[in-house]
């Protein structure tokens, strides 16, 4: 009867229903079943924080239940969801990240687990961004030091992606304009040497 309610759309007297199945079935797998679909219900009705709740209760609470990999990485999405544009706070990315990388680490295998990497990337790339960004900042407000600072985070922990070769570019052009030249022309050494196919 519940799984009749989520599947005709009714996800608010569904949770209701789900609910009573957990408390009354407790630790069986009528209660794991029951618990993944409330979070089921939850991210239909885009309420990404409580499903992402729901779903931490299945792998915690369930951990012999065949639901734990497909909880796990709903529980990625969540936060992948949550997850803002580059400007923003980016709290919610870092966890998408983690619980994704955890779903692909156990779980392999998985059919969701091409599409959970393709979201790692690209959550990584926004994370990349942010940074990139920061240190055009502060290149422009002329706080050298950290815009430096964060030209090297995005090189060395961003390797993999389209931020580290600019961030790579800016670093040479902020050292140029500082005439740090034996610095510029370490660090297009290196550019050359990473990035031989750059445009």
């Amino acid at each position: 009867f519940a799984k009749a309610l989520f599947a005709g759309g009714d996800e608010l007297d569904a949770v209701n229903e789900f609910a009573v199945i957990t408390l009354q079935f407790q630790g069986s797998a009528f209660a794991a079943d029951a618990q993944y679909y409330l979070g089921e219900c939850r991210f239909a009705r885009e309420e990404y924080l409580l499903a992402g709740f729901e779903y931490s209760v299945v792998k915690r609470n369930y951990p012999a239940s065949p639901r734990v990999a497909d909880a796990q990485y709903k529980l990625g999405l969540c936060y992948y969801m949550l997850s803002p544009r580059p400007a923003l706070d980016q709290q919610y990315t870092k966890r998408a990240i983690d619980e994704l990388q955890s779903f692909v680490e156990y779980y392999p295998s998985h059919e969701k687990a091409v599409d959970a990497d393709a979201k790692i990337k690209e959550l990584t790339t926004r994370l990349a961004e942010k940074e990139y960004q920061t240190a055009r900042l502060y290149s422009t407000m002329e706080y050298y030091r950290a815009a430096l600072f964060y030209y090297d985070d995005v090189i060395e922990k961003y390797h993999d992606t389209e931020f580290a070769p600019l961030s790579s570019i800016g670093k040479v052009e902020l050292l140029l304009s500082r005439n740090r030249y034996r610095e510029a022309a370490a660090e297009s050494k290196r550019f050359l040497e990473r990035y031989p196919n750059s445009v």
